[in-house]
């Protein structure tokens, strides 16, 4: 059980990751978490409205059944695979991010003051979350995929959009940090 609970070695993820992409090429399927929302829509019949949705979604079935597992992993992984609740980062980070507002920064997994309870009853909390929730969603549609489909699956690929997409998102993270971050907070 130890060598479950202990982090792994990068490099395993590494290999990992590869494989599967590996296989997929192998058997000409392309990966990617956002791809399923369209599936599901499709599932129940936005193809009648939409042409976006009408498409052969049982043939992206494989797909969901990666969501379904990456849910269920998720919940075995949170419930009974993780030693503590804390994520381990500097002490330099949990300073900037105490002057920023957040006191849990280093004592919880996510930070409280973002994803506690607390956060319904905070307009200034829900409309960050509420417009967040938006952009995160409207970018990964604009770009075709989200950061996981792009970065793993596209650049395996050798796929220019993907590249820019990554150096996007990359981009986009930095401006968010350094410059919106400190504006919003």
């Amino acid at each position: 059980m130890a060598f479950i609970l202990e982090p792994w070695p990068w490099y395993f993820s590494g290999f990992m990751i590869a494989l599967v992409m590996f296989l997929l090429v192998m058997v000409d399927k392309r990966f990617g978490m956002s791809s399923n929302l369209r599936t599901l829509c499709s599932m129940v019949g936005a193809g009648k409205r939409t042409d976006f949705f009408n498409f052969d979604w049982k043939s992206q079935r494989w797909n969901l059944i990666v969501v379904i597992g990456a849910v269920i992993g998720g919940f075995i992984a949170s419930e009974y695979l993780s030693p503590n609740d804390t994520v381990a980062i500097s002490n330099q980070t949990v300073a900037d991010l105490n002057a920023l507002g957040f006191d849990s920064a280093g004592t919880s997994y996510m930070p409280t003051e973002l994803f506690g309870n607390d956060v319904f009853t905070d307009v200034k909390g829900l409309l960050v979350l509420i417009i967040g929730g938006f952009l995160v969603g409207f970018g990964a549609r604009y770009a075709g995929g989200c950061t996981s489909g792009h970065a793993i699956s596209g650049l395996s690929n050798l796929q220019l959009p993907s590249l820019i997409a990554v150096v996007g998102f990359f981009l986009g993270g930095l401006i968010m940090v350094h410059v919106v971050f400190p504006l919003i907070f």
